[in-house]
């Protein structure tokens, strides 16, 4: 039963505190699926603002929501204070949709694993899709195509890191990618890694990962659930792999916090600006690894359990 209910978390978003309203400069469609339509909403730095440090420009930033793969939005309200942060600090903000692969489901566990697989690899396709769209029209976003960040909270942080080891494995599904293309950086709120063949391991050097995660997350795993060759990876235990293969990442445990940190991007955003400025920008091997005790931290009043979010 522990098991079931930890995998579980990997779907759940502690919602954001409300903050004041922010709207898009722009909107596009990226897709067309089957079942839906996707778009994305552009955020372009605020007016005189700060869009490069010592001539090398800010990246773009791809955000993805979370929501569990069973609810959420691109322009959810609770993330207008960090896109505001993010655009008066000079840098443009893309927030996608993707095709939320459990709607409708009641049930995720180790014996659904292929649904939740399922699920998480719809939303990285969909995330490439829209790198795609950004990619052919690279002029019109302003943007380099080696300059490229993406971010996502709880589900979407679970994609973004998913995305990414897809890319360093060179497996199909990164395949619809430009060869040789690969993010300059990943920015994980409580995410995870799904793998079917054990540890965690990548073939090619991944982009600089920032991870933050909290160490008593029941939701999204901090550590790991593993189960023969299945595991579902935390970020606890991804840093582990990283300073293995001596890979370029910071990493951030909030003791005694659990999935609230899904939602810390506003609060936390000057470690996110030191990764990109360093890490990304400048890239440099930036290694960072700390636990964090804040009271500052923001503290969600989201779904917090399986029955919380499922009811049962």
């Amino acid at each position: 039963m522990k098991k079931t209910i930890m995998i579980l978390a990997a779907l759940v978003l502690g919602h954001f505190a409300a903050s004041a309203q922010i709207t898009p400069d722009a909107t596009y469609m990226f897709a067309q699926r089957d079942t839906c339509d996707l778009y994305m909403d552009v955020y372009d730095p605020a007016d005189g603002s700060e869009t490069s440090v010592n001539g090398v420009e800010k990246p773009l930033v791809i955000f993805m929501f979370g929501g569990g793969f069973i609810r959420g939005t691109r322009d959810d309200e609770s993330y207008n204070g960090w896109f505001r942060t993010m655009t008066e600090n000079g840098y443009r903000v893309v927030s996608i949709d993707y095709r939320l692969g459990l709607k409708g489901s009641n049930k995720v566990g180790i014996a659904q694993v292929n649904v939740l697989d399922k699920a998480i690899h719809m939303a990285v396709e969909d995330l490439f899709s829209a790198t795609n769209f950004i990619l052919e029209n690279a002029d019109q976003f302003g943007v380099s195509p080696d300059n490229i960040v993406i971010s996502g909270s709880s589900a979407g942080a679970i994609s973004v890191m998913q995305a990414e080891y897809e890319i360093a494995n060179g497996t199909s599904w990164a395949s619809v990618l430009p060869e040789g293309f690969n993010y300059a950086g990943v920015m994980s709120f409580s995410g995870a890694i799904l793998s079917r063949e054990g540890k965690v391991d990548y073939k090619k050097v991944p982009c600089a990962t920032l991870m933050l995660h909290g160490t008593s997350d029941e939701l999204v795993p901090y550590n790991q659930i593993k189960v023969f060759n299945l595991g579902f990876f935390g970020c606890g235990k991804l840093v582990e792999r990283f300073k293995k293969f001596g890979l370029n990442y910071n990493m951030y445990h909030f003791t005694g916090y659990g999935h609230e940190i899904a939602g810390s991007m506003g609060t936390t955003f000057d470690l996110q600006d030191k990764f990109l400025k360093t890490n990304v920008m400048q890239k440099k091997m930036r290694i960072v690894e700390a636990w964090i005790d804040d009271p500052n931290v923001y503290k969600g009043s989201g779904p917090q359990s399986r029955k919380e979010l499922y009811g049962n």
